[in-house]
C-alpha cells in the first residue's frame, strides 16, 4: 500500500516539475525522439520486409531444387568462370528425370523469354512467356482457376496451346471467357486452355500473374530454339533434401558427361539461398539502425542525466524538507526516477507520433508495418533509457543529508 502511495505521489510531483519547466523538458527529449523514430521506422521496415519475403519464398516451395547453368548468388570471379558453361538442354532434362525418378515427385524443364502479345485489337509488348511441361503444375504449386493445365500428350505432341496468368486474362478478356480463344505470341497463334489462380508478385518485382505457359516443345520450335533450360525438381521427402541434392548432383554430372576430376558445370539452387542472403541484408540494415538508435539514445540519455542533476540541485531545499518530515531515501529515489522515466516516455510517444506517418509513407514503397509489439518495444526502450539516465541523479538526491539540504541557498 505504501509503495503504491509513493508511486502515485512521485508521479504527481514529477509531472508538476516537468510542467514547470516545459521548454527544458521538450529540449531534453529531442535525443529520445530521434532514437525512437529510428528504431520504430527501422523495426517497421524489417518486420514488413520479413513478412513480404516469406510470402515470396513460399511461392518457390521449400521442397523444390532448381538446376541451372548459373548459381543465383555469385561473386564476380565465379560469374566470369561460369559464363562459358554449356547450356542445359531439354534432352538432358529428360535424361535427368529418368535418373532421379525415385527421389523426385516431379521434374519440370523450364525456359523463358519475353515476346509481344496480341488478341484482336489489344496488344502488349515484353510479355513473359514460360515453356515447360505438365509437371510444372506440381513443382510450382499452380492452381488453375478456369479450364485446365496442359497435358503430357500436348507437350509431347507440341500442341499450340497455352495457360495464361490471372492479370493477362483480366486485361485481354474483360467481358468474355478466355477458354478456347486464340492469342498471338510473336507470329504464332495459341489456343488458351486455362487461366491460373492469382499468385501475386515474387519479391515485389516480378508478377507471376502476367505469365503465359506453353508446352516446352512448342516454345523451342516457335519462340526460341536455343533456349537455356532450367530444371525444377520437387523432392519426395523434405527431411532428406540434402541427400536428394547430392543424388541430383551425381545424376546431373552423369547426364552432362563430366569426368570425375572435372568441376560441376551447372548450379543447384534452392530457396534457402535467398533466405540466407536476405538475412545477411536484414542483419546489416539492423546493425546500422541499431547504431544510429544507440547513438541517439546515448546522447538523449546524457542530456536527461544532466538535466536531472540540475533539477536535483535546484530542488535541494525541497528534498531537505521532505526528508525532514519523514520521507525515506527510497521515496526520493523513486520520485526522481519517475521524473526521468516520464520525460523519456513523453519523448517516446512523440517519436511514435512522428514515426507513424513516416511508416505509412514508407509503406507505399516498401512493405513497412507498425505493429503493437513494435510500439511496446519502443516504449520499453524509452522507459529503460529513463531508468538508466535517471538513476545516478535520483541516487544522489536520495543520499542527501536533510540538514545540509535545508542550509542550501
Amino acid at each position: 500500500m505504501r509503495i503504491a502511495t509513493e508511486l502515485t505521489e512521485g508521479f504527481r510531483i514529477s509531472w508538476n516539475a516537468i510542467g514547470a519547466n516545459k521548454v527544458r523538458s521538450v529540449l531534453t527529449t529531442l535525443g529520445i525522439v530521434v532514437g525512437i523514430v529510428t528504431v520504430t521506422v527501422m523495426g517497421a521496415a524489417i518486420t514488413g520486409l520479413n513478412r513480404y519475403f516469406k510470402e515470396s519464398f513460399s511461392l518457390m516451395g521449400a521442397d523444390v531444387i532448381y538446376v541451372e547453368r548459373f548459381a543465383w548468388f555469385n561473386n564476380e570471379e565465379e560469374w566470369q568462370s561460369s559464363r562459358n558453361r554449356r547450356k542445359i538442354t531439354l534432352h538432358q532434362a529428360r535424361l535427368l528425370e529418368r535418373h532421379v525418378s525415385d527421389s523426385a515427385k516431379a521434374v519440370a524443364p523450364v525456359c523463358f523469354s519475353r515476346i509481344s502479345l496480341r488478341y484482336n485489337r489489344k496488344s502488349a509488348g515484353n510479355v513473359f512467356v514460360l515453356g515447360t511441361t505438365e509437371k510444372f503444375e506440381e513443382t510450382a504449386g499452380i492452381t488453375v482457376a478456369q479450364g485446365r493445365y496442359m497435358t503430357g500428350p500436348e507437350v509431347n505432341g507440341s500442341r499450340p496451346v497455352c495457360v495464361i496468368g490471372h492479370d493477362i486474362a483480366s486485361r485481354l478478356f474483360e467481358h468474355e471467357s478466355p477458354i478456347g480463344k486464340k492469342i498471338t505470341l510473336g507470329e504464332a497463334s495459341f489456343e488458351v486452355i486455362g487461366v491460373n489462380e492469382k499468385r501475386g508478385k515474387f519479391m515485389g518485382m516480378f508478377s507471376m500473374d502476367e505469365e503465359i505457359h506453353l508446352p516446352i516443345t512448342q516454345f523451342i520450335s516457335t519462340i526460341s530454339s536455343r533456349a537455356d533450360v532450367r530444371i525444377d525438381v520437387k523432392v519426395t521427402d523434405l527431411s532428406k533434401l540434402e541427400d536428394a541434392k547430392e543424388e541430383l548432383r551425381g545424376a546431373m554430372r552423369k547426364v552432362r558427361s563430366l569426368k570425375p576430376d572435372a568441376r560441376d558445370d551447372f548450379a543447384i539452387n534452392q530457396q534457402d539461398m535467398f533466405v540466407r542472403n536476405f538475412n545477411k541484408l536484414g542483419g546489416t540494415i539492423a546493425a546500422i539502425g541499431l547504431f544510429i538508435t544507440g547513438l541517439s539514445l546515448f546522447v538523449g540519455g546524457i542530456g536527461i542525466m544532466n538535466i536531472m542533476f540540475v533539477s536535483v540541485t535546484e530542488r535541494t531545499k525541497e528534498i531537505g524538507i521532505r526528508k525532514a518530515i519523514g520521507a525515506r531515501r527510497r521515496t526520493i529515489l523513486v520520485q526522481f526516477l519517475i521524473e526521468a522515466i516520464v520525460i523519456c516516455l513523453i519523448g517516446g510517444a512523440v517519436g511514435l507520433g512522428i514515426a507513424w506517418p513516416i511508416t505509412m509513407a514508407l509503406g507505399k514503397v516498401l512493405p513497412a508495418t507498425m505493429s503493437l509489439p513494435l510500439v511496446a518495444v519502443a516504449l520499453g526502450v524509452s522507459m529503460f533509457t529513463g531508468v538508466i539516465s535517471g538513476f545516478m541523479p535520483a541516487y544522489r538526491a536520495s543520499k542527501m543529508n536533510p540538514v545540509d539540504a535545508l542550509r542550501a541557498e
